[in-house]
């Protein structure tokens, strides 16, 4: 299919929707003046084919979507770690504590809570890594 042929293809609410988007960030980007946006914008919407949205965005280079800094990446990263140091914390606790549960109902009594023990032990852990990794900060500082 060559290009004049596409021109005179129809457009879809989707289609007229995506350079939507583009004008938007092209306006954010500073690359379109609010009066420029607001004319465009309203072409787009009044598009019937592809002809009549391409030269809408002809002009405007594709827009980059930015990349996170390293910093951001890095407290990201650091936030998933500790998510999943908590997730395993919590299927340890429910494991232990179930031996628990059972143990007491096998003996008729409620025993001692030993379960305390290494979950609290492992809790300290999790809570010293996290005061010491951000610097005694918190993550929004």
């Amino acid at each position: 299919m060559t290009g004049a042929d596409n021109a005179s293809m129809r457009a879809s609410d989707g289609d007229r929707e995506a350079v939507a988007q583009r004008l938007r960030a092209a306006l954010d980007e500073g690359r379109l003046t609010l009066p420029e946006y607001d004319e465009r914008l309203q072409q787009a919407f009044a598009a019937t084919t592809y002809g009549e949205l391409e030269p809408l965005t002809a002009d405007l280079p594709e827009s980059t979507p930015p990349k996170p800094s390293k910093q951001v990446a890095k407290r990201e990263k650091r936030k998933r770690k500790q998510i999943k140091e908590w997730r395993d914390w919590g299927g340890v606790a429910v494991i232990l504590v179930g031996i628990w549960l059972v143990t007491s109902i096998a003996s008729g009594e409620l025993t001692f809570f030993w379960p305390m023990i290494p979950l609290g032990i492992w809790a300290a852990v999790i809570l010293s890594e996290l005061v010491f990794s951000s610097g005694g900060k918190r993550s929004d500082d």
